[in-house]
């Protein structure tokens, strides 16, 4: 089963146990601080694979798990209020992020983005006397900040790193080369800035396709005669050639060969040279 801590966030996963909660019940997920609510996003369902490991849903939860939520949630508003209050009076280039806050440690952890380093140790100080607890004072980058505030992406569906994603990956200027497209900051960055983490996604298939298709600018025969390759369309499988008589024709990758004996060595390696 899936549940988020807040709507249309992060999701994660639990082992259900023995509970049959429905979509939008309300249930108990064990971490580090205790038993925390959160609602049920998918329901429990049989997966093909083994998985272990996974944190066992504690029950549904009650009025008083309800009511705890609800006081923490209470808190954590309060809590970011004040600090933007007060990071505007110590004007400090501080943009708050997040507030978690811990009721059985009475700890808010408060997590902001700024250009560059800050010293908030006054502000620290001025923040555990107003909001009458222990503070502590996260800074995070770029990605974290598209995480923690979530959004949508330019795919038009939640980003991944606010849904699914746990660790960020290196993505490269290359894999978007290598997709052929165009090394553009406004069409391959994500809402963070930076570039999007999806075009991780397919770069192993491209690759891998690439080895097999005809290179770019080679010579090659198609069923409608000798040209160059112009062109490569991976999801497609094929290629765009530029003919020696004139004109272009687009056809599937296996139907042309550069040369003969490399084509006929990939589609049959067991047969005789």
């Amino acid at each position: 089963m899936a549940v988020s801590f807040t709507r249309y966030g992060r999701l994660y996963y639990l082992d259900p146990g023995s509970h049959s909660p429905r979509v939008g019940d309300k249930v108990l997920v064990p971490t580090d601080a205790g038993p925390e609510v959160a609602e049920c996003v998918w329901a429990p369902q049989w997966v093909s694979e083994d998985i272990d490991g996974l944190p066992v849903c504690a029950g549904p939860a009650t009025e008083e798990h309800l009511a705890r939520d609800e006081d923490n949630r209470r808190r954590r508003a309060e809590g970011r209020t004040i600090a933007k209050r007060l990071i505007r009076r110590h004007e400090l280039p501080m943009k708050v992020i997040g507030v978690d806050f811990l009721d059985t440690e009475n700890v808010f952890k408060i997590y902001f983005t700024a250009p560059h380093r800050v010293d908030f140790r006054a502000l620290v100080r001025d923040l555990a006397r107003n909001i009458k607890a222990r503070v502590e004072l996260r800074q995070v980058g770029p990605r974290d900040e598209a995480r923690l505030q979530g959004g949508i992406g330019p795919c038009g569906r939640d980003l991944c790193c606010a849904t699914f994603l746990k660790d960020f990956e290196p993505v490269s200027v290359r894999m978007a080369k290598e997709q052929d497209l165009p090394v553009n900051p406004l069409r391959i960055a994500g809402a963070c800035g930076r570039l999007m983490c999806c075009l991780k996604y397919e770069h192993p298939l491209y690759v891998k396709a690439h080895e097999r298709m005809p290179a770019l600018g080679s010579r090659v025969e198609t069923p409608s005669g000798p040209g160059q390759v112009v062109g490569r369309n991976v999801p497609s499988d094929s290629v765009t050639v530029r003919l020696n008589s004139g004109g272009r024709c687009s056809c599937p990758s296996a139907s042309v060969c550069s040369p003969r004996r490399q084509h006929d060595e990939f589609h049959d390696p067991g047969g005789d040279a």
